[in-house]
């Protein structure tokens, strides 16, 4: 529906006195125009869901303006590695932190995301219980205590970066870090 004829009703409601009345068709036209506009976002949200989406589609909808659909097409396990390698860069922390929980992520996106300026989407990644090992080891030098602490409790990390991370100079980390090997040598007996 056009704005101009959304607008109409507005200037029957300026010749009315009673304020209640104004409040209520001021806000059926702002729910009105939410609705409108959501409808189009909305057909491009399933779309970017679906199982059936295409490459052209999926670079359509990349650079969307809306976190939700880039955030839908993150979660897509349909989307290429070359899709979610760019989506890894977004500016939205969710669509980045839904690219490290998708199954088909790579190896060289996981590094990408291994090296976020965002604590949270690279605490995410030290959980993932998917997340290869060689982005673990990357993991075990972050600056952070907490992504130290995650690396060392995920069960993907390997006796060298839990033995490198016996040296850390937190004592949280060490301590968790013991715990995992000692793990370790007791899955092997």
């Amino acid at each position: 529906m056009p704005l101009l004829q959304l607008l109409k009703p507005m200037k029957v409601l300026l010749l009315m006195q009673n304020k209640m009345q104004k409040f209520f068709v001021c806000t059926g036209l702002l729910i009105s125009m939410f609705v409108y506009a959501n409808d189009y976002s909305d057909t491009e949200f399933r779309l970017a869901r679906s199982p059936l989406i295409n490459g052209s589609q999926v670079n359509n909808l990349l650079k969307n303006p809306s976190v939700d659909v880039r955030e839908a097409l993150a979660q897509n396990r349909r989307v290429t590695s070359e899709a979610l390698f760019q989506l890894a860069s977004d500016p939205s922390e969710r669509v980045r932190i839904a690219v490290a929980t998708n199954l088909s992520t790579d190896t060289k996106t996981f590094q990408k995301l291994a090296l976020d300026s965002n604590q949270s989407v690279k605490s995410v990644v030290a959980r993932f219980e998917y997340v290869p090992a060689e982005v673990l080891a990357i993991l075990a030098l972050d600056k952070s205590a907490e992504i130290r602490i995650e690396v060392a409790r995920n069960l993907n990390t390997l006796a060298p970066t839990l033995n490198a991370l016996l040296k850390d100079s937190d004592p949280d980390v060490k301590a968790v870090a013991a715990q995992a090997l000692q793990r370790l040598d007791d899955e092997r007996r």
